[in-house]
């Protein structure tokens, strides 16, 4: 069935950053939270868990790690998404047997879990007309955001969200065009380099004109500058610390 409504509400996401002074109901957040829950899992083991953080010192002090204080103190909703192996061994453990789940594959399945869990969260959030933004600043001190919400082995904070009504508008960002991520039956790189020009002529003027944090920059120098240096490289002896020893 054709349904334009949820390709246009797909096709408009913009992080919100800035939110007004305004609850949601726990009833509203609850039902968001469920239908997020139907997100495809990886045979089924549902492998994430989410906590609100209400309490104010808390608060304070997640904005703080995650570098990220206007927006984590300001949203009346703040959740931490968390891939959790946990559970599953708790619940194997109650029938008497001992599980393996500390690989690479459990790892995988566990991030990719909690990321469509999250992202089905996000358009939840979106179609009731809130908005929301990732907070990628958890990973800058995952270890003391563990201890902060009593997280346990095989649990680990991937990212934050903030959510609200918005009070600012965004505009789109332009995406890469489909024929740039879209091959058929091969990967094709030979057809980067016009593609990439063009698209970075758009960004340039995106990021020059759009209404907030203007920069002289387009797509390509982005990136170089995002991955010219290793980044977070405490997260691997983390990922060990908490059980996964990713054999």
């Amino acid at each position: 069935m054709n349904n334009p409504e949820a390709l246009n509400l797909l096709q408009n996401h913009a992080s919100v950053r800035k939110y007004k002074d305004t609850e949601i109901p726990n009833e509203t957040l609850n039902n968001m939270i469920h239908a997020a829950q139907h997100a495809a899992s990886s045979h089924f083991v549902q492998a994430y868990s989410v906590i609100r953080v209400t309490d104010k010192d808390k608060l304070e002090s997640l904005a703080a790690l995650a570098s990220n204080g206007r927006q984590i103190k300001s949203a009346p909703v703040v959740l931490l998404f968390c891939a959790d192996l946990n559970r599953v061994e708790y619940a194997c453990q109650r029938l008497g047997v001992d599980i393996i789940n500390d690989t690479m594959e459990d790892f995988i399945v566990t991030i990719v879990d909690t990321s469509l869990f999250a992202q089905n969260f996000a358009i939840a959030a979106e179609s009731q007309g809130y908005g929301i933004c990732y907070i990628g600043g958890v990973r800058n001190n995952p270890a003391e955001i563990s201890d902060l919400v009593g997280l346990p082995e095989q649990v680990l904070p991937l990212f934050a969200m903030t959510v609200g009504v918005p009070d600012e508008e965004q505009w789109v960002k332009p995406r890469l065009p489909v024929e740039a991520i879209l091959h058929e039956n091969v990967y094709d790189e030979t057809k980067y380099g016009p593609i990439l020009d063009t698209y970075d002529k758009e960004m340039s003027a995106y990021y020059q004109d759009r209404l907030s944090n203007n920069k002289d920059i387009n797509w390509s120098e982005s990136m170089k500058n995002y991955l010219k240096n290793p980044r977070r490289k405490h997260m691997k002896e983390f990922v060990k610390s908490k059980g996964f020893d990713l054999t």
